[in-house]
């Protein structure tokens, strides 16, 4: 599906839209906002560029798992999340280690730094090496939910039963507050996997009441967790620097709502290209990266630039080398990590080539 390679970078730009022009004011030195005025509304919105992220997770991943056993699901993911992210953390470690790089600095030890290696540093209370891989835990929880599903087997009832009972869950854990319940349900992000899982099922399956009844109930949840959301930021830096309002906000999370339906409806359909092939393939390294460069660049090029020059050139830095690294290094460790087909069953059918939605 060529419209999700170009959704899911449409949501990375859109999350490098809303760090570079209203976030990063360590970076700048001053808040990016008030650089970019007339910006700082619509860049502020990219804060929801990940949940169009986990939608689309949600979407993906069932994809993914339909018809597959626990141990390909687990190397599927493995391949997917870690060679571009080992690939971030040690560029984030060199970036502080080798520079007087100050600007977002974890202020982390090399051993804090190997328990990021792992991905699962929230879990011990270790600080994340990039503001970034807090999305990263999201989806691995989520991941870990679907184990379950991969256990039992993934079947259109069995995935229907699956997902009332997280959506039921969701609601409650949300109106509990319980620390740990938390931390599983995830109540603030659930509501979009949960409606990517169904929109797949529409896909798949065509329209039933009891997905779309689903996907409404996501959408519902939605609203309030992305207000709360936006809320927590501008009660941290104040409406200016973050002009956001919250129509804005509900005609977003509508708009990804839409966007997803249209596309799980077949609607919208793209023919397949290299291009947008190597969208979808950047996103991930995008995502992990813009942080990186510009902690490196715009502090470097502030003052010899216009602001509006400072930031174009440090996506356009941001976008190259994100191919490069989808290119000439995550490309060939996933290729070198997959497994290879055996030569005694020449009827067995390919292995799909996958793109998960990761952030």
């Amino acid at each position: 599906m060529a419209e999700l390679d170009l959704l899911r970078f449409i949501a990375a730009l859109a999350v490098v839209a809303f760090h570079y022009l209203v976030a990063y004011a360590s970076v700048w030195g001053a808040r990016p906002a008030a650089l970019f005025p007339p910006l700082a509304p619509f860049a502020g919105l990219g804060i929801l560029g990940v949940e169009l992220f986990f939608i689309i997770s949600g979407f993906v991943i069932l994809m993914t798992v339909w018809g597959r056993g626990l141990g390909g699901f687990a190397r599927s993911r493995f391949v997917r999340l870690y060679p571009a992210y080992w690939l971030s953390l040690v560029a984030t470690a060199a970036l502080y280690g080798l520079t007087g790089a100050k600007a977002l600095d974890p202020k982390l030890s090399p051993g804090d730094y190997l328990v990021n290696a792992t991905m699962f540093q929230r879990l011990f209370k270790v600080t994340d090496a990039s503001q970034v891989y807090w999305s990263l835990w999201a989806e691995l929880r989520f991941y870990l939910l679907m184990v379950i599903l991969v256990i039992i087997g993934v079947t259109y009832g069995r995935v229907l039963i699956f997902s009332g009972v997280w959506l039921v869950a969701a609601f409650g854990a949300d109106r509990l507050g319980n620390e740990i319940v938390n931390e599983i349900v995830m109540p603030d992000y659930a509501p979009y996997f949960i409606a990517g899982m169904s929109l797949y099922l529409i896909h798949k399956r065509g329209s039933a009441w009891l997905p779309w009844l689903y996907v409404a109930g996501g959408y519902a949840l939605s609203i309030g967790s992305a207000l709360d959301r936006v809320h927590r930021r501008v009660d941290n830096v104040g409406f200016k620097n973050m002009p956001v309002a919250d129509l804005s906000v509900i005609i977003t999370i509508t708009l990804i709502f839409a966007v997803m339906a249209v596309a799980a409806l077949g609607l919208i359909r793209l023919k397949p290209s290299r291009t947008l092939t190597a969208l979808g393939g950047i996103t991930y390294p995008l995502y992990l990266f813009h942080g990186v460069v510009a902690v490196a660049l715009i502090p470097a090029l502030t003052g010899h630039l216009p602001p509006w020059a400072v930031a174009t050139t440090t996506v356009l830095v941001a976008v190259a080398l994100s191919y490069l690294v989808y290119s000439f290094a995550e490309r060939p460790i996933q290729r070198l990590l997959k497994p290879r087909r055996s030569t005694q069953t020449p009827s067995a059918p390919a292995v799909q080539v996958e793109k998960a939605s990761v952030p």
